[in-house]
């Protein structure tokens, strides 16, 4: 019988090894977002093995938003009837085949191949990676834990371009890889959601791996959990009817349409855009004499210190007070830039 130290270090540890297997994959995405900023300048150069046109450039950077649509639709199927184990082993796969096949393509057919299967995966992890953190994690740390999945996103970005801004891009492939095998071998170790096992009717297996997650200590939200589930199983939705009575309450729609604003503040804000093209931008706005590169690693170091101070932030501020806060931050900085280059166009 564990005492109450040793109880709280075993939660500790397993919901930290959880974390890390899911923060791992999505650093190996971070990758994959920031990968055309270190690999379109190479290809740029006149000793490249490919040769790259402007049309093929734009193909290798945005691809991967197409593909990236299909997967999100993907994973609910997988995840529902699978299980959250299996659809994630789907996506470390495909992260592994994609770096593969870009690492020996011989064409940019089969470049932009290699970047659709990376868009697929990516597709299939955005909503994974949250139900993955939120069905293995405590409500009581869950923000701060969701939280480091835009840590573990934004280290990406930066290691693919402090990496492939000191060797080739082939290289710089064979380093990144590392990470998704990583979280392939940890997978193997983590148990099956909680809440999957309670869907599909296997309830003392579900209390199992519950207990093992968070200890004894939050029975109640188990039970309540088994007793959703099976209140979900017994009155499943069977006609339009159902899905407009769905539809029209608050705590369907409203979480969607804040998550959406969300997400078009941030790629209005440029985040897409300066992971794929931020050399590019950088010497637009501030000319040829300035190393880009090295303002480039600035400000993925930027990014990841914010996101790390959000992570502590999230435990002391309200989730709508920390929203104003950064979506006012995000017009004023699109303000002030927005400024900056027409005054530079009128001088």
């Amino acid at each position: 019988m564990l005492n109450v130290n040793d109880q709280e270090y075993h939660i500790s540890s397993t919901i930290c090894f959880v974390t890390a297997t899911v923060c791992l994959t999505t650093i190996g995405h971070g990758s994959v977002v920031g990968f055309p900023a270190i690999l379109l300048p190479q290809l740029k150069d006149p000793d490249s093995s490919l040769i790259l046109s402007k049309e093929e450039g734009s193909w290798i950077a945005s691809v991967t938003a197409i593909s990236q649509l299909l997967g999100s639709f993907t994973t609910p199927p997988i995840m529902g009837r699978l299980g959250r184990k299996v659809a994630h082993f789907v996506v470390i796969a495909s992260i592994l085949l994609g770096w593969t096949v870009i690492l020996l393509a011989k064409s940019m057919e089969a470049m932009v191949v290699g970047r659709i299967i990376h868009g697929m995966s990516f597709g299939l992890m955005l909503p994974l990676r949250s139900v993955l953190l939120g069905e293995y994690t405590s409500p009581k740390n869950r923000g701060a834990f969701l939280t480091t999945i835009s840590v573990a996103q934004a280290f990406g970005i930066l290691l693919v371009h402090l990496v492939g801004s000191l060797v080739s891009w082939q290289k710089t492939i064979l380093i990144l890889i590392a990470f998704p095998l990583a979280s392939l071998l940890m997978t193997c170790y983590t148990p099956e959601s909680p809440s999957w096992l309670a869907a599909r009717g296997r309830y003392e297996e579900c209390r199992k791996v519950f207990r093992w997650l968070r200890g004894d200590g939050e029975e109640e939200e188990l039970e309540e959990m088994i007793r959703a589930r099976c209140e979900s199983t017994s009155a499943p939705i069977s006609n339009c009817k159902d899905l407009m009575v769905l539809l029209k309450k608050k705590e369907f729609y409203k979480p969607i349409v804040i998550m959406i604003h969300t997400y078009l503040m941030g790629e209005f804000s440029g985040g897409a855009l300066m992971s794929c093209y931020s050399t590019t931008v950088i010497t637009l706005l501030a000319g040829p004499e300035v190393d880009a590169h090295v303002w480039m690693i600035a400000l993925d170091t930027q990014r990841n210190i914010s996101n790390a101070i959000a992570v502590f932030v999230v435990h002391k501020v309200k989730r709508r007070t920390m929203f104003m806060a950064t979506g006012g931050l995000c017009i004023a900085s699109n303000i002030a830039i927005a400024c900056y280059v027409y005054a530079r166009v009128l001088a």
